[in-house]
């Protein structure tokens, strides 16, 4: 007795529809990526090529290869901006990074409406766009018609300018913490309510306090995000410009043309013109950066973060 072979099923052709959503999904890529090749690589690329160029009135503009870099990185004007940075990070960051853990802690504690207040008013800062923050504390700090002087006065004293010459680092530091504490305060926070509330439990049936909890199980645990804050401020830091620059009309010359390696790329561009050069220091500044967060990067890395 013969049987009949069942019939076979048809090969469904997936392919072309896995290639259709793959088109589908680079239409919502493209309007990102046509902004992101157009503002960010494209500048990124005529910059590069500028810094290998060098433009004189007698000489025309000729191939200078990396005698731009070589200058750069002999320039006393580069270094000087670029050691004030360094210093700079060397103090902010730890500071930004000691308000915003402290806030955070403290607010893990709080429960009801009080901490989303809290939250919301550590956070505004943030919210408000740089360069607004850097005018409101520059009409803070003014002696002529600023509330601090004002004040001081009712007590027959003089407070000091804190965007004088001997002052200004303390006045920018200042600005930079109440700028950026609140938004590294969110991920510190962020982070502790993703740990397990058990150990917490299990911490205090052995007897730890609330201080041992905080430092001994919460601090180590959040290590990771810490280290993503300390990467965005050493980033931002290096390329310090905003807040120096916006304050700069009223630091009566305290903010010079060379202040830090940013504004001397811009002064050079846009004072000088001599687009060649700013951009070699901005390159410059770029490689140092990158060099610092790699260094930094493989070092917690190797250690596996920053408190192991």
């Amino acid at each position: 007795m013969s049987t009949s072979a069942a019939p076979a099923r048809p090969i469904r052709r997936v392919r072309p529809r896995l290639l259709r959503r793959d088109q589908i999904g680079w239409l919502f890529v493209l309007p990102f990526l046509i902004v992101f090749l157009a503002f960010l690589v494209a500048p990124l690329v005529y910059a590069g090529y500028l810094s290998l160029y060098t433009k004189g009135l007698a000489t025309g503009t000729t191939f200078a290869g990396f005698d731009n870099y070589t200058r750069a990185f002999h320039d006393p004007s580069f270094r000087k901006g670029l050691w004030l940075v360094v210093r700079f990070s060397l103090v902010v960051i730890p500071l930004q990074i000691g308000v915003a853990l402290a806030a955070a802690l403290m607010l893990d504690e709080i429960t009801g409406r009080l901490a989303s207040f809290s939250r919301l008013m550590i956070f505004l800062p943030y919210a408000v766009p740089a360069v607004i923050g850097a005018l409101m504390w520059g009409f803070l700090y003014s002696p002529s018609f600023g509330p601090i002087e004002q004040i001081a006065s009712l007590f027959n004293v003089q407070a000091p300018f804190l965007l004088s010459q001997g002052n200004i680092f303390k006045g920018l530091l200042n600005i930079v913490t109440w700028q950026w504490s609140g938004y590294y305060m969110i991920i510190i926070y962020a982070a502790l309510k993703s740990i397990d509330t058990s150990l917490y439990e299990a911490a205090r049936i052995d007897g730890a306090n609330t201080r041992q909890i905080a430092l001994r199980i919460k601090v180590p645990l959040v290590s990771s995000a810490l280290v993503l804050i300390l990467v965005f401020s050493l980033i931002g830091t290096l390329q310090f410009f905003t807040e120096p620059a916006i304050v700069s009309p009223i630091a009566n010359g305290s903010v010079t043309p060379d202040f830090t390696p940013n504004i001397y790329a811009f002064n050079l561009a846009f004072r000088y013109a001599q687009f060649n050069y700013a951009s070699a220091i901005s390159f410059s500044l770029g490689f140092v950066v990158f060099l610092a967060v790699a260094v930094f990067t493989f070092a917690t890395r190797k250690r596996g973060g920053l408190f192991t």
